[in-house]
């Protein structure tokens, strides 16, 4: 089984969620709706949950909002083990391009977990609502796998607070990175907004006459040189003329004003100081007990 998930604390800050639901939805679910522990919602696309125990056509799947046990009946969820693995086949009911959910052990899970104050002592406060997963050794340093929030909970900025910490995992570990290619269309859409403000904060950060290259606006934003070209490619700031050198010219009073008219947030979706560095144990030499 994967690693123990680690549980993710962050401010979100009215941004667009990464994933909208789908206009139309695919015909052939193996399962039409999940009650996600008190909260009941319709899928988006067939799992691969064992046929022998959840069927063909299963109208409602009872999921532990903990550690995702499923079922058809609705029954006391105790037991909570084999949780990458239930999670993973949780995600594919809305996700159509991922198929690795039972070789989990090569990946870390990072956990979005929503806190509410209650007076119920039967009634926990926390709820996992959204996720992402990330390789533990990642060859071409993709800094997330896997990312998901759950329908009920999306288009609240919470997709960008997955990839704020995505990178912001990859910038303590030294190591300029970015999503697993190739992305989804409703992927690469998230991607591009978040990918936006990062670049235009880097270009409005520099000295006026500044001359900065890919790499270095990549090196700032802890982003590949490729999205970084995808992203000045699709904002179209960079000037027609070229320099005498064959550098291009990035106007910030035209990068100001395609702030203002496209209404980008140069917010950060999390900050350094919510991160909580894991602290370990000192190991003592030379003592006898």
């Amino acid at each position: 089984m994967g690693s123990m998930p680690q549980f993710l604390g962050a401010v979100a800050n009215g941004l667009t969620s990464i994933m909208p639901t789908p206009q139309k939805l695919i015909a052939d679910r193996n399962v039409q709706n999940v009650v996600l522990g008190d909260i009941f919602f319709k899928t988006w696309y067939p799992s691969f949950y064992p046929e022998e125990l959840v069927g063909r056509d299963t109208e409602r799947l009872y999921v532990c909002r903990w550690c995702f046990k499923y079922s058809k009946e609705v029954m006391p969820f105790s037991a909570h083990v084999l949780f990458t693995q239930n999670l993973s086949l949780f995600a594919k009911l809305f996700l159509d391009n991922k198929s690795v959910f039972f070789d989990v052990a090569t990946f870390n899970y990072y956990l979005l977990v929503h806190t509410t104050i209650t007076d119920t002592p039967s009634c926990s406060p926390h709820k996992v609502i959204g996720f992402f997963s990330k390789e533990k050794m990642s060859w071409d340093n993709n800094n997330l796998a896997c990312i998901l929030v759950f329908p009920p909970w999306q288009r609240k900025g919470l997709g960008k607070i997955l990839m704020g910490v995505s990178y912001e995992l990859s910038k303590r570990e030294g190591r300029i990175g970015g999503p697993e290619k190739p992305l989804s269309e409703l992927g690469r859409k998230g991607y591009l907004g978040f990918w936006e403000a990062r670049v235009a904060t880097a270009i409005l950060g520099t000295k006026p006459k500044t001359t900065m290259s890919v790499s270095g606006i990549a090196e700032a934003c802890w982003m590949l040189p490729e999205d970084v070209l995808f992203t000045l490619k699709e904002m179209a700031i960079v000037g027609s003329k070229k320099r005498a050198d064959g550098s291009a010219v990035v106007s910030k009073t035209r990068l100001r004003e395609w702030i203002r008219t496209n209404g980008l947030d140069l917010t950060p979706p999390v900050s350094e100081d919510g991160f909580v560095e894991e602290s370990r144990p000192t190991q003592m030499k030379g003592i006898e007990t």
